[in-house]
């Protein structure tokens, strides 16, 4: 278990808490005494499943209203110099239940990578963790590249969307079928092999059998620089 230190905020009060993940399906944190789990940041619900005494905001059973922070290793490789140690602090706001659709015009996602004494941080208000790693990585210097699943040569997304973050499918068992991945249906579709994928990881985790994403897959490449 991954253990991520942070902050949660809301209109009576901040503190700092700790949250624990696998790295792949589960999120836990403590706020106010209260035990919160989920599978994703924005989707964090009381683990007793009975609205807390605290003071809380939830819409559907999860939290909002509320500011949560934390921070997460991701290593950066730069050509010359081997991998560097990354560090990415992240920040939610989520909605009022009282907005439209839960507030969600409200939500908003910043992500900042800080490496070798520098900031990359992608625009306020990026919809997920996707789009916001892509940002950073394309703001990288040419000779740096990220290392996380989420630009593992195994990973890919379903075609039919995905969340906040984690729900990112690995292939790492199936590699040689998933090299052959073109478009969505028939015999090389993404869908051919969904099935068979080895399990769901979020975008920030990383295994042994990490690999550079290029091409192929679903989603296509991600946006690294050339390599010289």
């Amino acid at each position: 278990m991954q253990r991520l230190p942070g902050r949660y905020t809301d209109r009576h009060g901040s503190e700092e808490i700790v949250f624990e993940t696998d790295g792949r399906e589960l999120i836990r944190t403590t706020i106010r005494g209260v035990r919160f789990e989920g599978d994703t940041m924005d989707d964090l619900g009381a683990l007793s499943g009975e609205p807390p005494e605290q003071p809380f905001s939830f819409f559907d059973g999860a939290l909002c209203s509320c500011l949560l922070e934390w921070e997460v290793p991701i290593p950066v490789e730069v050509r010359g110099s081997g991998v560097r140690p990354g560090l990415l602090r992240c920040a939610l706001r989520l909605g009022d239940p009282a907005g439209p659709r839960r507030g969600l015009d409200e939500e908003a996602l910043t992500t900042t990578l800080h490496l070798d004494g520098y900031e990359f941080r992608n625009a306020a208000g990026q919809d997920d963790f996707e789009d916001a790693l892509h940002e950073i990585q394309r703001k990288l210097p040419r000779a740096a590249r990220l290392k996380a699943c989420v630009s593992c040569a195994w990973s890919d997304y379903s075609p039919v969307g995905h969340s906040l973050m984690a729900g990112l499918a690995c292939f790492r068992d199936v590699k040689e079928r998933y090299r052959l991945v073109e478009g969505k249906h028939g015999p090389r579709g993404i869908f051919a092999i969904w099935g068979d994928l080895t399990e769901f990881v979020q975008e920030t985790w990383l295994c042994d059998q990490f690999e550079h994403r290029a091409t192929g897959g679903y989603r296509g490449p991600f946006p690294y620089p050339p390599v010289n």
